[in-house]
């Protein structure tokens, strides 16, 4: 008869590593916070020994703590793994985080395409503002910054490059702006947070002074591109987002310089997954597209 550590501690002790936090931990698995903490005083009393350092809110595991989650998780990987096999149902919904503005701008315009090459394969999108958690818990798949994690896979979509575009209303002579008179026109200007002001980063890019009188401020680069759109003023955006609104003539790429803000959007994916044929699907169709 083998002798085994008890198995709901087990897999409350790998959520809680998985995770490294105890509430998002009792999130995951619709518990509470102190019966987190009661099912990893269990096994720890069971191995007597210490699997998590706590300092403060910090939680870090020990270096056996470490050693037991790292073949927990791929013991649990490989049980979900044979569940969908025994049960002859391959995973056909998938649940992508993805930024907002790449999704609205890049992505859902072509997702029609992906729905026809493939009508069983089922896309849920769960839009983020940052870098997420790696984690099944957060998502199957993400497009995000380029994050180097143990376990994932990752395929480069674009490195972004930010280009001045405004509306051919918003200036008739519009292939006439040029860096000697850019300053008389309205900047429609994104305030990134800790990234700062993008006009401001194009500014320090190239050694230009902003002495522009109007300068409006938007949080969202979608919201830019639409006051553009709307004729309020020069924007910079992404190459790949404005793309399409280029070809249909409701925008157009002024003559300034472009700048590399050295972003990368990337598919990333759990290595182990990527055979499964709905991420494989989507990464092949992803591909096709980048």
């Amino acid at each position: 008869m083998r002798k085994l550590p008890p198995l709901r501690a087990l897999q409350v002790f790998e959520t809680a590593a998985r995770q490294q936090h105890f509430s998002k931990a009792a999130a995951e698995l619709c518990i509470t916070q102190s019966a987190v903490s009661h099912q990893v005083r269990v096994l720890e009393e069971y191995f007597g020994e210490q699997l998590f350092d706590r300092q403060g809110r910090k939680l870090q595991l020990t270096p056996k703590g470490q050693s037991l989650f790292i073949e927990l998780e791929r013991i649990f990987n490989e049980l979900s793994d044979l569940n969908l096999k025994i049960r002859d149902t391959p995973n056909q919904q998938l649940c992508l985080a993805v930024y907002s503005s790449f999704a609205v701008k890049w992505l859902i315009p072509r997702l029609a395409d992906f729905r026809r090459q493939y009508p069983s394969v089922k896309i849920r999108l769960e839009m983020i503002t940052q870098d997420p958690d790696l984690s099944t818990s957060t998502a199957d798949i993400f497009i995000a910054g380029k994050l180097n994690q143990r376990g994932y896979w990752q395929q480069l979509l674009h490195k972004e490059r930010l280009i001045p575009v405004c509306s051919p209303s918003f200036y008739p002579k519009w292939r006439d702006i040029n860096l000697s008179n850019f300053q008389q026109q309205a900047l429609l200007i994104v305030d990134e947070g800790q990234l700062g002001l993008d006009w401001h980063k194009w500014s320090s890019a190239h050694q230009i002074p902003l002495n522009n009188e109007q300068q409006h401020i938007f949080s969202h680069i979608v919201m830019a591109i639409e006051a553009a759109i709307a004729g309020q003023g020069l924007a910079l955006a992404p190459d790949f987002m404005v793309a399409g609104d280029i070809s249909t003539g409701r925008l157009v790429a002024v003559n300034l310089p472009d700048v590399h803000t050295g972003f990368e959007f990337s598919f990333i994916c759990k290595q182990r997954r990527l055979a499964e044929p709905a991420i494989a699907a989507f990464s092949s169709w992803l591909k096709s597209q980048a």
